[in-house]
């Protein structure tokens, strides 16, 4: 299971249980770690194609 998956269920469950503050700063960071894998993966996957 990704690290990103994880981190943003972390935040939905502690979101639903009322640690709002807690579980948007995991949300936000869930996201971060999934966008930045996103663009090392495209940047990696173009420099193994040339």
């Amino acid at each position: 299971m990704p690290s990103w998956l994880i981190i943003l269920l972390v935040g939905v469950v502690l979101l639903v249980l009322g640690f709002s503050g807690v579980a948007t700063f995991l949300i936000y960071v869930g996201i971060a770690v999934l966008v930045v894998s996103l663009i090392l993966g495209f940047l990696g996957g173009r420099k193994t194609r040339r």
